[in-house]
């Protein structure tokens, strides 16, 4: 199979969806992989480090795409409003597109990928369960986001996080609070604890104070009704008002004794929850830095203005809504091992098999491909996606993986 890694085009993306050591695996496993002249460059890796591995460099992005078969990008159209439609004319029915894509709430950019019969596999609808977790690109991205968040904290904070006793005195450790315990916040909990900081957390989901301990942070109990706080894949469900503003009448305390505030919080397809208000920022101690890991869904803090780095009074708020970027190898590094994991798995030789297929398998019966399948067919197949599109639910029957023309 033909498969095209072109440039990231979204302001501020760095990563590149393949690595020399993930694209060598897939020439190994008999791909063609041809790449978009200078996309690793801003990760780190140079064109000659792609053709030692036996990936072609094409310096013309349509051509690249239009002969492709299948295309991963790390920002899909939809997870690219300002330039990624600009790709559109370059596809052709019956292509393959991998990446993220923000299948919840790009539908205009769904429902043109599904007018022009891509066949679109959405990396954030995988589904969380133990055989896919070494293709899960939100995890394996939010863990190196959760370290970043830490560095750029310590760096903007106007003192060090351990405590030091020197013969000038003696230095207290800072107070790092992390809202959310996923693996951004579990990550952002480990780093803050290993550079010496005082951390305590905070989570709706009661079962992951022994993670949080696990790591050296002390989960802050919250008298909350935290009942349903996850669906069943895994993912956080969305709060009521109500509970949101109890939860911030009972964080205040916690915010307003922290030097540092990491803010993790996010709910599928939906704006980020307010959970820091101006007058919890305006309480923190002076000098101290929030750092708002949901930025790009508009913040978790009240003052967070995404994509900036703004001083409200003494206090730095951070609103990178792309922090990962700032570890740009090592994030695409570890993007490129999960889709070439996910790849693996579609084109797995099955039992009997005297070869893997040509093709990959897009077999709605298994439960990784019909959490990721957006569209196919010149529609929009995946149920919650039609949902939140107003379209009726739609009775197919799995019908062979469409080859390229």
């Amino acid at each position: 199979m033909i498969i095209a890694v072109p440039k990231e085009t979204c302001p501020g993306e760095k990563r590149v969806a393949l690595v020399p050591s993930a694209a060598a695996g897939l020439v190994k496993d008999g791909h063609q992989v041809r790449l978009e002249q200078g996309a690793g460059v801003e990760s780190g890796f140079d064109d000659q480090q792609y053709r030692q591995r036996g990936v072609e460099v094409i310096d013309d992005r349509g051509r690249l795409i239009a002969q492709a078969e299948m295309t991963l990008q790390v920002r899909t159209p939809g997870a690219n409003p300002q330039a990624g439609m600009n790709d559109l004319p370059h596809f052709r029915s019956g292509q393959i597109l991998i990446g993220l894509a923000e299948p919840l709430l790009a539908l205009e950019a769904i429902k043109a990928l599904a007018e022009r019969g891509v066949i679109l596999l959405a990396l954030e609808l995988l589904p969380r369960i133990t055989r896919a977790q070494s293709m899960d690109v939100l995890s394996s991205q939010a863990n190196l986001a959760g370290y970043k968040a830490v560095i750029r904290a310590a760096d903007l904070l106007g003192r060090i996080f351990p405590m030091m006793m020197t013969a000038a005195g003696t230095l207290q450790p800072a107070r790092v609070f992390v809202i959310g315990a996923g693996v951004a916040g579990l990550q952002a909990i480990a780093t803050a604890n290993r550079l010496g900081a005082i951390v305590s957390a905070f989570d709706v989901r009661p079962v992951v104070k022994e993670q949080v301990e696990s790591v050296g942070g002390r989960f802050v109990q919250l008298p909350l009704d935290t009942a349903a706080a996850q669906d069943s894949s895994g993912y956080a469900r969305a709060q009521s008002e109500d509970q949101l503003r109890r939860q911030r009448e009972l964080m205040q305390r916690v915010v307003a004794e922290s030097d540092v505030v990491i803010t993790t919080a996010l709910v599928p397809g939906q704006r980020a929850p307010i959970l820091v208000t101006r007058a919890m920022v305006e309480a923190m101690p002076s000098g101290g830095v929030i750092v708002d890991l949901a930025a790009e869904r508009g913040g978790n803090c009240e003052l967070t203005q995404p994509g900036q780095t703004i001083r409200h009074g003494s206090i730095t708020i951070v609103g990178d809504p792309n922090l990962v970027s700032s570890a740009a190898q090592h994030a695409s590094q570890m993007y490129a091992n999960n889709l070439v994991n996910l790849l693996r798995h579609l084109f797995w030789a099955r039992k009997g098999e005297a070869a893997a297929p040509s093709q990959p398998r897009l077999d709605e019966s298994d439960e990784i491909v019909a959490g990721i399948l957006v569209c196919r067919d010149g529609q929009v197949v995946h149920p919650r996606v039609r949902e939140l599109m107003g379209l009726e639910p739609l009775q197919r029957v799995p019908q062979p993986t469409p080859t390229a023309g």
